[in-house]
């Protein structure tokens, strides 16, 4: 396979995730532990949403953080050394700062002095995005070394008196570390999406450069704000087209997936598209019970998990979709 380049033909190489990695805070806040601080209770969350915890980084502990701890450990996986590392592309919707990007304190914490480095925010899908602009320079050769990492402290931006936002998002961290191979393995396929028409479904108002835009103001409008009902109606569907339409470009067949990671938007929604793509619940994996959603670090931890417990084997196919504020979506198949 080529592409042009430049006016020449470059071949594409084949790129595999070299390495997995995860890190979450140890702190758990439980449904149990909501029912004192907001209007709710076990029962309610869990029916809705199946979470039953999520964790909470404590203030000294900060998104870069636990970006590092989770890359460290995607790197080790992968045997690779800080100086391999040359690109690292950071996915994030709680940033340490708006300047300068994330990626750089990442960058600062490993000692990946050779890599190039920036931020991508593309809220839950943010991983999907991050993977792709990676994998592609993989490929055309222009990275040998790639970083790829979702991280977040979403609980520093929610309205704790919010019980249709607070109860949902954790914090956490994933990576990846990507590199060429001349094996089998292999990103078969990786496709973005988005429609900014639906920008307010899920929006926090005020948290950026925007800050006035609204009056005068109110600190509820730097947290997340959703619109449930909506998200759930247009997400569903969504995500059975996305799926679909990515295993008929792969000429897949629902049989051939070993395994499904959907973005941890909500247990009742991942159930729901389950459902429609008539896919067993057995091969898709959900971890939203112990981590809440955690945005864009919801598919790296995941696939973390199914790594270290050994439930892929080489040449098992992965489907893995996301979808997030923006809105935004995203789809990966991949020969593991």
């Amino acid at each position: 396979m080529s592409a042009a380049s430049s006016g020449t033909a470059r071949t594409l190489r084949r790129v595999h995730i070299a390495g997995t990695g995860s890190f979450a805070p140890e702190t758990r806040r439980t449904n149990a532990d909501l029912e004192k601080l907001v209007v709710t209770n076990d029962a309610w969350i869990t029916e809705r949403t199946g979470i039953k915890e999520r964790r909470v980084a404590p203030p000294e502990q900060t998104v870069s953080e636990l970006a590092a701890e989770a890359s460290r450990r995607a790197m080790e996986a992968a045997r690779v050394r800080p100086e391999d590392v040359d690109l690292i592309i950071c996915a994030t919707s709680s940033p340490e700062r708006v300047v300068p990007p994330t990626s750089a304190y990442v960058q600062s914490r490993l000692g990946c002095w050779n890599a190039g480095f920036s931020d991508v925010l593309a809220a839950c899908s943010g991983f999907v995005y991050a993977l792709s602009a990676g994998s592609a320079q993989v490929a055309i050769g222009t990275s040998r070394c790639a970083l790829v990492l979702g991280t977040e402290v979403l609980s520093r931006i929610l309205n704790m008196k919010d019980r249709n936002t607070c109860v949902i998002f954790g914090d956490g961290a994933g990576a990846a570390v990507l590199m060429p191979t001349d094996s089998d393995s292999d990103i078969l396929y990786v496709k973005t999406g988005g429609d900014g028409r639906l920008e307010g479904l899920i929006i926090a108002p005020n948290y950026g450069s925007s800050q006035t835009s609204l009056g005068a103001y109110d600190p509820v409008h730097n947290t997340i704000q959703m619109k449930g009902r909506e998200v759930y109606r247009f997400a569903v569907p969504k995500f059975v087209e996305m799926i679909t339409e990515a295993l008929a470009a792969c000429r897949l067949r629902r049989e051939d997936v070993k395994l499904l990671i959907p973005h941890q938007m909500n247990a009742r929604m991942i159930e729901a598209v389950a459902s429609r793509l008539e896919f067993p619940l057995e091969r898709v994996l959900i971890n939203i019970d112990r981590y809440g959603n955690t945005s864009s670090a919801s598919i790296p931890i995941a696939l973390d998990e199914a790594v270290r417990a050994e439930r892929l084997r080489r040449g098992d196919i992965v489907v893995m979709a996301a979808m997030g504020a923006g809105l935004t979506w995203g789809t990966v198949v991949l020969k593991w």
